[in-house]
Parts: structure tokens; sequence; C-alpha cells
């Protein structure tokens, strides 16, 4: 019976997780991951979230394949994926406290900056997302995940909805790439890992098609609203608990 609940649990924080990706572009990880930690460990607990996070951006794009903004993607590739390759060797000696609770101070900057001087964030070149690329990989790398880092600069090269969802996860779905080639020198993969991720894929992806469907008939001042809302959450938990 233990074992029936642990999946129940495991399968329902799946779907939660990719629903509110799904939505917001971001999130997932810091819904599943202390459920998988919990449940397998730290030592399989990435991996495992990895696999499961490629198949749930990878559904994220497709449900909105044809909103993708290509060049942001090819920008975003050009720069993050040496970077995340460099990342992924520097994780050894980084002080992540640190990095931690300034990317909490940056996010809730970001949400004051976007009701107080709102030029702050107007649309930029596309060029830009190499140095943004370059600069979320290095950092993903380091911490896991750094979706809400993102998140400020596609809202405010103009994306939204399903732009915005399906554009930011093809670029993730690249950095991830990148950064499981890094990781193979020293992050061990089991099969059951793969195991364990595959059998969550469908519930991500049925929580990419929830999300999805939300996202449709979402108002986008509410749109906006909700992603500044888990940005001002996320930033609160880097600087509490990094």
């Amino acid at each position: 019976m233990s074992e029936i609940l642990k999946w129940f649990a495991l399968l329902a924080g799946a779907l939660v997780a990719s629903t509110l990706a799904g939505v917001t572009g971001f999130g997932g990880a810091a819904v599943l991951l202390p459920i998988l930690v919990a449940t397998f460990g730290v030592r399989d607990a990435v991996p495992i979230l990895t696999v499961a996070q490629l198949i749930g951006n990878g559904s994220r794009v497709w449900f909105n394949r044809s909103q993708l903004e290509w060049k942001v993607v090819g920008w975003f590739a050009l720069g993050g994926i040496p970077m995340a390759l460099l990342g992924g060797y520097a994780f050894a000696v980084a002080p992540l406290t640190l990095l931690t609770r300034l990317l909490g101070v940056f996010l809730l900057g970001v949400v004051v900056l976007r009701h107080i001087r709102p030029r702050v964030m107007k649309p930029f070149p596309t060029v830009a997302f190499a140095g943004i690329g370059a600069v979320s990989s290095f950092l993903s790398a380091l911490l896991g995940s750094v979706g809400p880092l993102m998140a400020p600069f596609f809202l405010a090269y103009g994306l939204v909805k399903g732009a915005y969802i399906g554009t930011e996860a093809l670029s993730t779905v690249i950095m991830h790439v990148t950064k499981l080639i890094a990781y193979g020198g020293t992050s061990v993969l089991t099969q059951s890992d793969v195991f364990v991720g595959l059998t969550l894929g469908p519930a991500m992806v049925l929580g990419s098609f929830l999300g999805k469907r939300i996202l449709d008939h979402l108002p986008k001042a509410a749109f906006i609203l909700l992603i500044e809302a888990v940005l001002v959450i996320a930033g609160c938990v880097f600087l509490i608990h990094p």
C-alpha cells in the first residue's frame, strides 16, 4: 500500500508541477523536487527531475509550437550552450548560497522595477538573448533551475502566453541537454532514474496540456500578475532558504 501511495504522490506532484509550469513557464521544479528528494534522496532526485523536466518542457514546446520565436531560441542557444558546459564544470567549487541569495534579490527587484519604472523593462534586440542565455545557463548549471530568472527577460521582449511558454520551454530544453553533457563526467544517471523519470512523463505531458488550456483562457493582464506573483514567491524562497 505504501508503494501505491508513493507513486500516487509522485504522479500527483508531477501533474501539479507541470500544470503550473504550463501556465507560468517555471515553478515546476520547486513543486516536484522536494517530493523526489523525500522519496529517492538527493543523489537520485536530480537526474530523475531532469528526465521529467525534459519531457515536460518538450511537451510545452509541442503544445505551443505555432507561437515559437525561433530567433530568440537561436540567440539564447548561442550564448547558453558554451556557458552551460562551463557552469557544469564549475559546479563543485561555486559559492551556491551567495548566488542563490543574489538571485532572490534580483527577482524581487525586477517586480518592483516593473511597477515603479515600467520603461526599464522595455523590449530589447533579439541578439541580447545570447547574453541572457549565457548568464541563465551558467547559473542554471550551478543552481539546478533558474526559470524565474529567465522569465522577466522573455516578458520584457514582448512574449506573452503561448509565445512565452513555448519559446522559454525550447530554450530550457537546449540548456538542460547541454547541462547533462557537462554533468556526465561526474553525475550518475542510472537505469532506475531513467525509468522513474519516464514513468512521470505522462503526468508531465498531461500537466502541460492542462496548463495550455488554462493559458488559452487567461487574460493577458491576469497572466502578467500571475507571473509576478510567482516571481515574488520564488525570490523570497531564494532569500530565506538558499
